[in-house]
């Protein structure tokens, strides 16, 4: 799908016109025909305006198939799903959250402790 047609997906149900999204981008309505009739591409930054006006991240907007992910939440779920869930993280995601679990681990024994 043309990216054109995936901002429009995403900017109707917001209630969003596209000269909102236009001035919000900061471009021409010239330039917002081109990215709507699929004759341009937005810029690095006009897509992470485009995140911020939508509240989404620029990989979801690239990667839009009709609906925007819902929010992630791990607690309540069983420690299986948990590494389930830390699995499908980065390298980089992974090590900062297992950086704060032994942080919080260290806090916790030197508690203990005292």
């Amino acid at each position: 799908m043309h990216l054109g047609k995936t901002i429009k997906k995403i900017r109707e149900p917001k209630g969003l016109l596209q000269k909102q999204v236009a001035a919000q981008l900061g471009i021409s309505q010239t330039t917002n025909n081109k990215l709507k009739n699929e004759g341009g591409e937005p810029s690095v930054k006009e897509l992470q305006k485009l995140a911020t006006l939508f509240n989404m991240t620029v990989h979801q907007i690239l990667n839009y198939e009709g609906e925007v992910p819902g929010e992630v939440a791990i607690e309540n779920k069983p420690g299986f799903e948990h590494l389930k869930l830390l699995n499908q993280l980065d390298e980089e995601d992974k090590q900062t959250v297992f950086k704060i679990i032994d942080t919080m681990l260290t806090k916790k024994k030197l508690k203990d402790f005292f």
